[in-house]
């Protein structure tokens, strides 16, 4: 979290450059950062969400983003960023842009926009710098403090619902909406569910069969197992794959609005309702090992059969399971393949 001192330094910022929610600046016509598509989007246009009421009063010509993903949507309708999160996890070249944003931009011929270090939280003071008219953040685990500070820049679109709980669906149609381009955003969604259906048509035994994704878990202490819940995006592709899940999952999940719960491996066997384990893992299979050697996790019957799939370590792949707008199709038959895989050793 930022100091005080900073919020302050984001607010003057803001004033400096008049970047109120009543109002937004235009790029120069050749800065590649800007806006670049004529959406036919009607404004000013309202957006409610979880921290209150949005109303961005004409269409964004400097757009930025903040968190996981939000940059996707409008790079996957053609507008670049003017300032985007450093991606911090499934960077395979430690440049801050994840591969397929990387594709993205060099499709569309443009430099990669200012890119904000949010290893202690938002860095405000860098999303004023870059000026912007509109701050995307419907997928995202804004504070209220975030919130009100962010909105001192330029109206901010945040969750839904819930913080990091938004499916990739409404993650595009609200940052579509938001910059002009619903109909686009409806289009884009339209193309990745015939992408997503096509490619689980490729493994029928995915179909019918159950699966957990486990968070992270170290493979020094298996005494916790912890898991997403049905709040969660990652869980929500399953279903998407025509997978179900499991009353295990979901009986708890009902019971909290928590995106991550955790169960003592001392009642593993609650878990036997499982065919299909997924999760994060490390490079050497050290989590796997630690689970097969383990007395109580061992006995959990999608070990005990193999029918497990972890997620390669911190690589691009390993965020197959968070769907996005432009990670959907990049690592969809990968992930796809590993699953079914699985689902194989669960007949």
């Amino acid at each position: 979290m930022r100091t005080p001192r900073l919020r302050a330094l984001a607010l003057a910022a803001a004033l400096l450059f008049g970047l109120t929610a009543c109002g937004g600046g235009s790029a120069d016509k050749d800065d590649s950062s800007s806006a670049g598509a004529d959406g036919a989007g009607q404004f000013p246009v309202t957006i409610k969400h979880a921290l209150g009421v949005t109303e961005i009063p004409s269409k964004p010509q400097r757009v930025a983003t903040v968190n996981w993903a939000n940059d996707e949507v409008p790079l996957a309708l053609g507008v670049v960023p003017v300032g985007m999160a450093r991606a911090n996890f499934g960077d395979d070249d430690g440049d801050g842009v994840l591969p397929w944003v990387e594709k993205r931009l060099k499709e569309l011929n443009a430099k990669t926009p200012v890119l904000f270090d949010e290893t202690d939280g938002i860095d405000f003071e860098a999303v004023a710098d870059t000026k912007p008219d509109v701050i995307l953040a419907s997928y995202s685990g804004l504070t209220e403090q975030d919130y009100e500070t962010l909105s001192q820049i330029a109206p901010v679109v945040a969750y839904p619902e819930a913080a990091w709980a938004t499916p990739w669906r409404d993650i595009i149609r609200l940052n579509s909406k938001a910059i002009g381009l619903a109909d686009e955003g409806d289009e884009l969604i339209a193309d990745l569910e015939r992408q997503i259906e096509k490619t689980a048509a490729k493994y029928p035994q995915l179909k019918g069969k159950t699966a957990m994704f486990m968070t992270h878990v170290s493979s020094k202490n298996v005494s916790q197992v912890g898991f997403y819940t049905t709040h969660d995006t990652r869980t929500h592709f399953f279903t998407d794959l025509g997978l179900k899940i499991p009353a295990s999952v979901s009986g708890p999940s009902g019971a909290t609005k928590k995106f991550v719960l955790t169960k003592s491996a001392e009642h593993i066997d609650d878990f036997n309702d499982v065919d299909i384990i997924t999760g994060y893992g490390d490079d050497k299979g050290e989590l796997l090992k630690a689970l097969k050697k383990d007395p109580l996790t061992s006995k959990l019957a999608a070990v005990e059969r193999d029918s497990v799939y972890l997620l390669p370590g911190s690589t691009p792949l390993a965020t197959a399971a968070n769907p996005t707008p432009l990670s959907i199709p990049y690592v969809l038959e990968d992930y796809v393949k590993a699953l079914a895989e699985a689902a194989d050793k669960a007949a």
